[in-house]
């Protein structure tokens, strides 16, 4: 799947191979269970940490970008001392599990935290938090009784209105593979040229670009995460916050199928000497308290059934979410890329 990286990723991916952190081998033991990560340190490690205190396991973390600890996996083989992998996107658990990078791993208490379409239907990896794709709007600009669905971003009514990041970008590849799922090739493609055609300036930047974007003035629309909103809206930067307070979000898809979902999840390595400390390690992931912090902590939603959200997330309402089976979003992702190309989404 690696080839399908584009010039600008593949710089992006070899200056962070340079940057990583040398082999972990050197600190393994029998008491330690090592993790790739690409979530940030101040994201998981407390948690990493809390299991060390009750399990008198040590976690020896190396964090990285996602693409960079993939190719980081493969080159390494089955000499890798990665025991697990903990990574943002459906699509890259797949890339990791098409790679054989990624073991299967039975788990009662697995399959009961996690709903089957929010992990492997074959057991490689587990959804940990929850994310929507959602549209941010500028209020003195947009009514939001003008938005609808995602299909509707495609309407001349929006032409040079709508922000967004990049087509290399897997949460962007992994939203037109969902509607590659559920819509077809032929709506898909009629949507994608409709949609490029209305974007108010060349995808650049990453989703807390496209939400300073709207706020600026820029555009008066843009597709994001919704866990970068609330990153912003709880930032300790006065810059972040302020932008944020300025744009409003809405859930798009309400009366159809509903947002597009993906998660953050974590898989046991191929290569790992140490599964079943792996296996815990996401069992405790997955625990109500655990679920509890991390989805606070990312501004994200438990993956967890049962769990509240934070209270700024209960602020934004509920929603219907698309119940796809997120595999679907990696299995789709190469016909994703060459209809964003067909589109001329750069």
């Amino acid at each position: 799947m690696f080839h399908l990286l584009r010039g600008a990723a593949i710089s992006r991916l070899l200056v962070a191979l340079l940057v990583l952190p040398p082999a972990l081998s050197a600190c393994s033991g029998p008491e330690a269970v090592n993790v790739y990560s690409a979530r940030q340190e101040a994201l998981i490690k407390p948690l990493l940490d809390r299991f060390s205190a009750e399990t008198g396991i040590a976690v020896n973390l190396v964090t990285g970008d996602g693409d960079a600890l993939l190719a980081r996996l493969r080159n390494e083989g089955l000499n890798s001392p990665a025991d697990l992998l903990l990574t943002s996107d459906a699509g890259n658990l797949y890339r990791a599990q098409q790679a054989n990078l990624l073991q299967p791993v039975t788990s009662p208490a697995l399959e009961a935290a996690v709903p089957a379409h929010l992990r492997s239907d074959e057991g490689f990896w587990f959804g940990l938090s929850l994310r929507a794709r959602v549209l941010v709007y500028a209020p003195d600009r947009v009514d939001p009784g003008a938005l609808s669905d995602y299909a509707a971003l495609a309407d001349p009514a929006w032409r040079q209105r709508i922000c967004v990041r990049s087509s290399s970008n897997i949460y962007n590849q992994s939203m037109v593979a969902g509607m590659l799922a559920t819509q077809g090739a032929e709506a898909t493609e009629n949507w994608l040229e409709g949609f490029v055609a209305n974007f108010a300036r060349p995808p650049q930047g990453g989703d807390r670009d496209q939400i300073k974007a709207v706020a600026s003035g820029q555009c008066d629309v843009a597709l994001v995460n919704s866990y970068y909103l609330g990153g912003m809206l709880r930032s300790d930067k006065a810059e972040e916050r302020a932008a944020a307070e300025q744009v409003r979000l809405f859930w798009p898809n309400q009366a159809g199928r509903g947002v597009h979902i993906n998660i953050s999840g974590a898989g046991v390595t191929r290569s790992a000497a140490h599964p079943e400390m792996a296996r815990q390690l996401i069992e405790f992931l997955l625990r109500e308290d655990s679920q509890q912090w991390y989805a606070e902590a990312n501004n994200e939603y438990p993956v967890r059934p049962g769990i509240a959200p934070s209270t700024l997330l209960q602020s934004w309402g509920e929603f219907r979410a698309d119940p796809l089976q997120v595999s679907e979003l990696g299995r789709l992702n190469a016909a994703a890329v060459m209809a964003m190309d067909r589109a001329n989404w750069k």
